[in-house]
């Protein structure tokens, strides 16, 4: 009997450590799941980080279906390419013989014109223009040279459009150097080396101090700013390109550092006493000046992803917590609107009730955070419940928007530079290039093409925007 009772005991024992272990490897393994279905829809992945392989099964929107037919609306006013009512060139094409009797037609009466217009480029040729600098010898034996004019400080030069042309293609389209040198050669047949490159788009950013310091100043001064950073590689290691932005102005600059230290060095927040509109990012609280707008979208993503790993037909917090955040996004769209200054009180009050009942109900069933992903989904009930006033600020205060979807678009641009030519070779060229970035990215919002912007630049005269109106909505940022 004590033998059978020893050979019992150490039955149970393997057999509780092998439910233990089962139960790890099933967490282990919803983990995995989990990492294999995160995607740019559900997780802070960028869109350029889904890879290239065939994408995980697409969640399910959180977009409701407004029952619009797809393509453009009604009363949408179009791009579509158009006729001109005075061309540059007329050509006539007459038919000779009848097309029923085979009779001359020479000398018949028109009987009408069906216009066609073909838009082209002329040959493209590069003028050259040459100065002359004249020298007189005076009466008394001094010699004096007329001054070379803006523009012309060496014996052979590229002019303003070709040097904006270049920045053009390096900065404003991310080319590489030697693609935007092989453009340049076979578009306008003018020779172009990778350093000239590097030279004409450095000589341009140096323009920009008074620009940049000009936008420094005006979204620390704004009631609203948006702000965010992303991962950038500069000589073969990450660096971080932070954003701040409003809706008419846009400030990008790169660091070795993600945190406080370069937010400090950005010079923005450490004056900025408006409401700041960013991600959970832990050194964006340590600003107590500012309020704080949470980005309900990224906070979407992340429902979406427990949403995703969620048993099928049960009821799930994180998707009644969507639902009820989505919701108040549309109350208050429907309010700004229809001009109304606050939202329904009784139909808001009852979307916060569904959004705190669900996170609270979140909180507590992930308490026990036995393994990575429930403590993953755990911090983030904690969070919605924790900071539900910044979250739901947007709400009672129409400036700040819900998410900060204008800021993750600024900087988007980093992230394409570098899908399409790489990183950058040295901390002086991506400074270079995020200055550039954020000068034209300002003159877009103000209307601005790159192209005319790139020309006023290489002339030494950079466009500097008009003063701003303080007054700023939901639809801004």
């Amino acid at each position: 009997m004590a033998a059978l009772r020893g050979e019992l005991a150490e039955s149970r024992a393997a057999l509780a450590r092998a439910v233990e272990e089962l139960a790890q490897a099933r967490e282990r393994i919803a983990e995995l799941e989990a990492w294999l279905r995160q995607t740019p829809r559900n997780s802070s992945m960028p869109p350029s980080g889904g890879g290239p392989g065939k994408p995980p099964p697409r969640p399910r929107s959180l977009r409701k279906k407004t029952g619009r037919k797809p393509g453009g609306q009604d009363g949408h006013e179009g791009s579509t390419l158009a006729q001109v009512a005075r061309p540059d060139r007329e050509v006539r094409h007459e038919p000779a013989r009848c097309g029923w009797c085979g009779a001359g037609l020479a000398g018949q009466p028109v009987a009408g014109v069906e216009r066609r217009q073909v838009f082209d480029l002329p040959e493209v040729a590069v003028a050259v223009t040459e100065h002359q600098l004249i020298e007189r010898e005076c009466g008394c034996g001094q010699r004096t040279r007329a001054a070379a004019p803006p523009g012309a400080e060496g014996p052979v030069q590229y002019g303003p459009r070709i040097a904006a042309v270049i920045v053009y293609l390096y900065a404003g389209q991310f080319l590489s150097k030697q693609r935007t040198a092989q453009a340049l050669a076979e578009l306008f047949g003018v020779p172009c080396s990778s350093g000239t490159v590097v030279a004409l788009t450095a000589r341009a950013a140096g323009r920009l101090g008074g620009f940049l310091e000009h936008v420094r100043g005006q979204i620390a001064a704004a009631e609203v700013a948006g702000f965010d950073e992303t991962g950038f590689r500069v000589a073969g290691r990450l660096h971080w390109v932070h954003c701040a932005r409003t809706g008419k102005y846009t400030l990008l600059m790169v660091h070795p550092k993600r945190g406080r230290q370069a937010m400090e060095a950005m010079g923005v927040l450490g004056s900025f006493a408006g409401v700041a509109v960013h991600d959970a990012w832990a050194p964006y609280d340590t600003y107590t000046g500012p309020e704080h707008q949470l980005g309900c979208a990224h906070a979407l993503r992340e429902l979406q992803a427990v949403t995703d790993v969620a048993a099928a037909g049960q009821w799930c917090w994180a998707a009644q917590a969507a639902q009820a955040l989505t919701t108040m996004q549309d109350l208050v769209r429907e309010t700004i609107g229809q001009g109304r200054d606050t939202v329904d009180p009784a139909a808001l009050a009852a979307q916060v009730r569904l959004f705190r009942s669900a996170v609270l109900a979140g909180a507590s069933q992930t308490a026990a955070r036995s393994g990575p992903l429930m403590k993953k989904h755990h911090a983030l009930a904690r969070r919605l419940r924790d900071r539900q006033d910044d979250y739901l600020r947007f709400t009672t205060d129409f400036r700040a928007p819900p998410d900060n979807n204008g800021s993750e678009r600024d900087i988007r641009m980093a992230k394409l530079r570098q899908k399409v030519s790489g990183c950058l070779r040295t901390l002086t060229g991506a400074r270079q290039f995020c200055a550039i970035r954020s000068y034209l990215s300002t003159a877009t919002k103000d209307g601005i093409g790159f192209f005319d912007a790139l020309v006023m630049l290489t002339k030494g005269e950079p466009w500097m925007p008009a003063p701003p109106d303080q007054t700023t909505t939901i639809s801004a940022i």
